[in-house]
C-alpha cells in the first residue's frame, strides 16, 4: 500500500515544519484543520487539504470527520501535532482500522507522562527532582492545602493543559499565585480545578527543554535548543533562538522517565534549573513543538525519523549542526511589545538597540516560515496577520 500521511492542526507552525520534512522525502501528505485551509495546506508539499469539525467544541464530531477522510484518502499515517487532537484521537483509538499507524505507545503509556499528577509521582518514585508538590483531586482539597502553606508564590498546576470532556475540550492554564488570597480566588474562579492538579513550590531559574525521540521504550535521539528572544519579552514563545548542547543531568531525567513509561514517538520534557544547576521537572508534552524548524535545520528530523521509526524503517544517525531559526512575524509582535513598554521597563536607548537587533538578526538566521523554497505559507501567515491587525 502506498503511504499517505494526513498531519492534522495545519495552522500549527510546527505542522507546516513536519509537512516540508516528510513533503520533501516524496511522501504523499495531505493537510488538515477545522478551517478550510491553513499555512501548512498551502505549502508546495501538501497534496490534498481536508477540513474537519472543531475538536474543541465537538470531539466525536472531529473523529467522526476524521475517520472518514481516513477512508476516503487511503491514509496510513496519522500525524496530530496539538494535544487536543491527539487526545481525541486516542480517547477513540479502538475505531481506527488496523492499518492506519498512530505514532503514540498504549494510551496508559502517554497517560503516565501528560497526566502531571502522575508524573510526578513517577518521577519522584525515579528520583528525579521536583518542587515541592501538594496532590488535590478537587478545589476543596486545594482550598484545605492552602492552610498548610505559608511560603509564597506558589505553582496551581492543573492535570492536563487539555481536558477532554463528552462534548468539547476545557482548556486550562498554570497559575502563579502569590498569596493565599490570591490562590484561594483562583481555585474558586476556574472549573477545571474540580479536576485533580497539583501545589507547587515556584522554582526560580531558567527554563530549558529536553527534546526526545523513542521508538518502543529505546532513544533515539535528543535535541535542545536556547531562546534567544521571546513573545511577550519576559517569557513567552521562542520567536528567535538556536540549536544548544543537549544537557546531560537534563538527558538523564529525560531518559528515566521515557523509559519508565516504555515510549514511543516524541516528547518536550520541560525543567526549570535553579541557581545551583538542579534541573526540576515541570512537564512532559507528547507532541511536537513549536521550534520544530529548528531542530530539522540543525540535522535532527524528527517529523521523517518518527515516520520511519513507526512504519519499521531503520532511522539515520544524528549529526547535529548548529543553527539558527527566526519566527519572523512573533519577532515583529515581540518588538511591537518592546516599544510600547513603558521607560521603566525599557529605555530610549534599549529600544533602539532592539530594533537594530530585530533588524540585523544575524548573517546565518534562517526564516522559520518564509522561504523562497515555499513561500505561500508565509503570505498566508500575513494575510492572516494583517487580518487580525485590521480587526
Amino acid at each position: 500500500m502506498e503511504p499517505r500521511i494526513l498531519v492534522l492542526d495545519g495552522n500549527q507552525r510546527a505542522s507546516l515544519a513536519a509537512v516540508r520534512s516528510l513533503g520533501s522525502k516524496g511522501l504523499w501528505i495531505a493537510v488538515g484543520e477545522s478551517a478550510l485551509t491553513s499555512m501548512a495546506a498551502v505549502s508546495r508539499y501538501c497534496s490534498q487539504r481536508v477540513s474537519y469539525s472543531d475538536p474543541y467544541r465537538s470531539p466525536r464530531a472531529f473523529f467522526d470527520d476524521v475517520l472518514r477522510e481516513i477512508e476516503t484518502l487511503g491514509i496510513t499515517f496519522l500525524l496530530p501535532i496539538t494535544e487536543a487532537t491527539t487526545y481525541v484521537l486516542l480517547q477513540y483509538r479502538s475505531e481506527i482500522p488496523e492499518h492506519v499507524v498512530l505514532p503514540f505507545p498504549d494510551t496508559d503509556a502517554v497517560e503516565q507522562l501528560a497526566n502531571k499528577n502522575e508524573l510526578f509521582k513517577m518521577a519522584a518514585e525515579s528520583a528525579i527532582p521536583i518542587p515541592k508538590t501538594v496532590f488535590c483531586q478537587n478545589s476543596k482539597e486545594g482550598l484545605d492545602a492552602l492552610g498548610e502553606i505559608d511560603l509564597f508564590p506558589i505553582v496551581l498546576k492543573p492535570f492536563k493543559s487539555k481536558i477532554l470532556e463528552q462534548d468539547h475540550i476545557l482548556s486550562t492554564q498554570v497559575i502563579v499565585a502569590n498569596s493565599s488570597e490570591e490562590a484561594r480566588a483562583a481555585l474558586n474562579c476556574h472549573d477545571y480545578f474540580n479536576f485533580p492538579f497539583t501545589i507547587q513550590s515556584f522554582i526560580k531559574g531558567s527554563g530549558q527543554g529536553v527534546f526526545a525521540l523513542f521508538n518502543h521504550g529505546e532513544p533515539v535521539c535528543y535535541f535542545a535548543h536556547r531562546r534567544l528572544r521571546e513573545k511577550p519579552p519576559g517569557g513567552g514563545v521562542s520567536v528567535l533562538c538556536e540549536s544548544a548542547p543537549v544537557d546531560e543531568r537534563l538527558k538523564s531525567s529525560a531518559e528515566t522517565l521515557l523509559r519508565k513509561a516504555k515510549w514511543h514517538g516524541v516528547a518536550m520534557v520541560e525543567f526549570r534549573v535553579s541557581a545551583d544547576g538542579t534541573g526540576y521537572l515541570m512537564e512532559v508534552n507528547p507532541r511536537f513543538w513549536g521550534s520544530l524548524q529548528l531542530a530539522i535545520d540543525s540535522g535532527i528530523d524528527f517529523p521523517y525519523w518518527l515516520y520511519l521509526a513507526s512504519t519499521g524503517r531503520p532511522v539515520p544517525k544524528a549529526v547535529q549542526e548548529h543553527r539558527r531559526v527566526r519566527w519572523l512575524l512573533g519577532d515583529l509582535d515581540r518588538l511591537y511589545l518592546v516599544l510600547k513598554a513603558p521607560s521603566t521597563s525599557y529605555s530610549t536607548g534599549a529600544k533602539l538597540l532592539e530594533i537594530i537587533r530585530f533588524l540585523k538578526p544575524g548573517l546565518r538566521t534562517r526564516h522559520e516560515v518564509n522561504r523562497l523554497s515555499d513561500l505561500r505559507p508565509f503570505w498566508f501567515e500575513l494575510k492572516q496577520y494583517l487580518g487580525a491587525l485590521r480587526n
